[in-house]
């Protein structure tokens, strides 16, 4: 297999990974379970990846961890709507 193709494939699964999470999160309104240092972290690292993505001018890394970034980011603004701890 080409390695272009299994990186596409490989960020591409690992990109929409979080939209069944975000998706319960936004039907049950529900974020009890979900760790808010997991998302941080995993924001970071994968804002890292983008930015690595960058330095080495490679369009697959740069295209999928962005795509996650966001996703990632609308959970954790999910997080921060439904709440109620806080």
């Amino acid at each position: 297999m080409n390695e272009n193709i299994l990186g596409i494939i490989a960020g591409f699964l690992t990109s929409v990974s979080m939209i069944p999470q975000l998706v319960k999160v936004i039907r049950e309104k529900n974020v009890e379970d979900i760790s808010l240092l997991m998302l941080l972290v995993l924001i970071s690292g994968l804002s890292l990846w983008v930015w690595y993505g960058f330095a080495k001018n490679e369009l697959p890394i740069i295209l999928s961890n962005s795509f996650a970034v966001l996703v990632n980011i609308s959970l954790l603004i999910c997080y921060r709507m439904y709440n109620k701890k806080e």
